[in-house]
């Protein structure tokens, strides 16, 4: 005997097939015409969900690339030079010494952004995008979704110091608070930024050391290299100087040091005398104050000492009262007395009231 199958339905849904064992060619031919029917009926419907399912990808990847691109336009726009870093002459230098305009900061600092915003872009629109095709496929999503959330709050439980990390990173790197070569104190650290990451700052300390710090444990920042630095200069001259004087010493030396190379670059408007900060029996303290460039205050301190040493080595003026020389008294001969006289009381008292000769 022929062996054949037949199409039964032996679940309650209707569409979905069950072979059994044909007995004859008669079951044979109207088990073949039944699936012949079935697949009749629902090729259109997996057309339909493939094609659902490619336009979903297609319509994800051109979005991504649009996206992606928009943000590569941000990046080098924020990266592009200002029109005030390409002026030649002192003010340009300026700006690009005060970090106001500096190219490679704000390369980084942009490289640093668009990445983090391309990759959550990028993990967003996807993962969007399988879900959607997963729904299309009659996948329920629910059970899935319960479990990617409760998955989701374990590791960030386990992992809140990576994510507290992360997190505190990108607000860094968007804020701009700090980037490569800045002078900064962490609280737990200070020095030169060596490299910033999303999760790790790394800094090289005034010993030679290299600290890595999370970022999520910094909680108060300073940072010495934005903004303008302040060189301040304590003068000590004598106490009869002149002060007026002084003072039109000082600010002719401090112009004159401006508008030489490289201090014309580094040091900010004009040099202040502040004022008496110190008064002692010899000598009088000023202040001396310098905005400068950020970063470059200990070069400019110990430039201008020498000039004001120059200056008052060449004005001879005192950095300190002499005191009048004291004429020492001579000390007499101590008297050296008999034996004799230590044990008779009345001579060792003639002795004590006879006159010392004085020598012709």
């Amino acid at each position: 005997m022929l062996a054949e199958f037949t199409l039964a339905d032996s679940a309650p849904d209707a569409t979905t097939p069950t072979f059994v064992l044909p007995t004859s060619a008669a079951d044979v031919t109207d088990s073949t015409r039944q699936a012949a029917s079935w697949i009749d009926e629902n090729w259109q419907g997996w057309l339909i969900d493939g094609l659902r399912i490619v336009f979903i990808l297609l319509l994800a990847l051109v979005l991504r690339a649009v996206v992606r691109k928009v943000i590569d336009k941000l990046v080098a726009r924020m990266g592009r030079p200002s029109e005030a870093e390409s002026d030649h002459g002192v003010l340009g230098g300026l700006l690009a010494n005060s970090g106001v305009v500096n190219t490679e900061r704000r390369q980084q600092r942009s490289e640093a952004i668009g990445s983090v915003l391309r990759s959550v872009a990028s993990f967003s629109i996807l993962g969007t995008a399988s879900l959607m095709a997963l729904s299309v496929l009659g996948v329920n999503l629910a059970p899935l979704l319960a479990s990617a959330g409760v998955a989701g709050v374990a590791i960030g439980f386990g992992a809140r110091n990576l994510v507290t990390d992360f997190l505190s990173g990108v607000f860094m790197i968007m804020e701009d608070q700090y980037g490569v070569g800045d002078e900064i104190d962490t609280g737990v650290a200070s020095g030169t930024v060596l490299e910033v990451g999303l999760r790790v700052t790394k800094l090289r300390g005034s010993g030679g050391e290299i600290w890595y710090i999370r970022n999520g444990e910094v909680k108060r920042i300073a940072n010495m290299s934005q903004g303008w630095g302040t060189a301040t200069v304590d003068v000590q001259v004598g106490y009869k100087e002149d002060l007026e004087r002084i003072e039109l010493l000082v600010t002719e030396a401090a112009e004159q040091l401006s508008k030489e190379a490289p201090y014309d670059e580094l040091i900010w408007g004009r040099v202040k005398v502040l004022g008496v900060e110190s008064v002692a029996v010899d000598s009088v303290q000023l202040r001396v104050e310098a905005r400068c460039t950020p970063g470059k205050s200990a070069q400019v301190s110990r430039a201008l000492r020498l000039r004001l040493k120059a200056a008052f080595d060449l004005a001879g003026v005192k950095l300190k009262e002499e005191a009048p020389a004291a004429v020492p008294a001579q000390a007499a001969a101590p008297e050296i007395l008999p034996p004799s006289a230590l044990s008779d009381p009345s001579s060792a008292r003639s002795l004590a009231t006879k006159p010392i000769p004085t020598q012709q």
